[in-house]
């Protein structure tokens, strides 16, 4: 099997290199196997000095000489790659050892599309989320979560039963929940589905193209032995129209996948609750978080997950799942000195999904 690995880029030149120093080495590692590999960067912008930054790393630099958003840089990736198995990605990130391995194996064995498990730090603690689940019920419970602290409870058991079917999985399980982060396909499944929909300014184009993978009846596989370090946010939060963007794909979607009423429906229940749930009380102190397990939780008699999500109603969320008997818990360095800006929501929850405390803390701006 031959793998094409489709780099989009845009305006992070700093990030491609190691990306793609991380791809190439388990490309080197996947070959004694008999897999073959190459890597393409699509450059959706770059100026000078990054251009020549993207031009001396180890892969094809693709240049199209304009924005052509996610979709239509992996559109224009996948046309001149040569491989019969794609594998689209952001550039914040590194894969992990066996990764691609993995993935070209989920599509051997019958997968049409295989995702990783996401990690947030390079230890491997905090489990980064699964896609959402797209359909109706999960649509308007996520609106009605904005409307008081029942909802969003309600919400979050939901979301959690959702997440932690994913976290658990030692192998490959059946789900089309799979985020564009990385996203392997096979090259017969893309020619058969189709390109993703440059229509999407950006966000829900790899969540249109699997709800149509799976409308053709093809199967979709989350792969957990297959692990990617995501730099969650590191682009997003240098392009200023990133929450118009979202708004934009997010009701084409939904306006496609539910019909318009429906869609008009949950922007409704939405703007109902508009102020949304307000964040717990703060932690104390300023910096990285800390929270005494033993304290917050004293009841809990099994092992705990530490959920934190950057929304007041606590979902999505990553979350470290720690022994039993813990004590104090640390956010990771280097989660913290990447991690957005803004207020973000801590929940201590139990193996049966009990929630027994929330808090709040404080990223500031410019604090490494």
């Amino acid at each position: 099997m031959k793998l094409s690995v489709v780099l989009v880029h845009y305006r992070t030149p700093e990030l491609a290199g190691p990306a793609v120093e991380s791809i190439r080495r388990d490309l080197a590692r996947a070959a004694t196997s008999g897999l073959e590999g190459e890597v393409l960067i699509v450059d959706n912008g770059s100026d000078a000095a990054g251009r020549a930054t993207l031009a001396a790393l180890p892969a094809t630099l693709v240049e199209p000489g304009t924005n052509l958003g996610f979709a239509g840089g992996v559109d224009v990736g996948a046309r001149r790659a040569t491989g019969d198995a794609l594998v689209f990605a952001n550039v914040d990130l590194e894969v992990l050892p066996g990764c691609l391995s993995a993935l070209a194996a989920a599509l051997g064995d019958g997968a049409a599309a295989a995702g990783p498990r996401f990690v947030w730090d390079s230890r491997s603690r905090l489990l980064l989320p699964p896609a959402e689940r797209r359909d109706r019920a999960s649509e308007l419970v996520a609106a009605l979560a904005t409307r008081g602290a029942r909802w969003s409870a309600l919400a979050r058991r939901r979301w959690r039963r959702h997440a932690r079917r994913h976290w658990r999985a030692e192998s490959a399980i059946p789900s089309h929940d799979l985020s564009g982060a990385l996203l392997a396909v096979s090259r017969a499944a893309w020619e058969r589905v189709g390109p993703f929909d440059a229509g999407f300014p950006l966000y829900f184009e790899e969540t249109d193209w699997l709800m149509r993978l799976r409308r053709a009846g093809l199967p979709a596989v989350h792969e957990p032995r297959a692990r990617v370090l995501h730099r969650y946010g590191r682009s997003a939060a240098r392009e200023p129209r990133t929450a118009a963007w979202f708004e934009a794909s997010r009701r084409r979607f939904a306006t496609r996948w539910y019909g318009e009423p429906f869609e008009r429906l949950v922007r409704l229940v939405a703007a109902k609750g508009a102020d949304g749930p307000p964040f717990p009380p703060r932690l104390p102190g300023p910096g990285r978080p800390t929270v005494d397990l033993a304290a917050r939780a004293p009841w809990a008699r099994g092992p705990l997950w530490v959920e934190v999500s950057p929304l007041a109603r606590g979902f999505p969320a990553a979350a470290e799942r720690l022994p039993r008997g813990s004590g104090r818990w640390e956010l990771p360095a280097e989660v913290w000195e990447g991690m957005p800006p803004g207020p973000w929501r801590l929940t201590v929850v139990d193996e049966r999904g009990r929630e027994h405390a929330a808090a709040s803390f404080e990223r500031p701006e410019g604090d490494g």
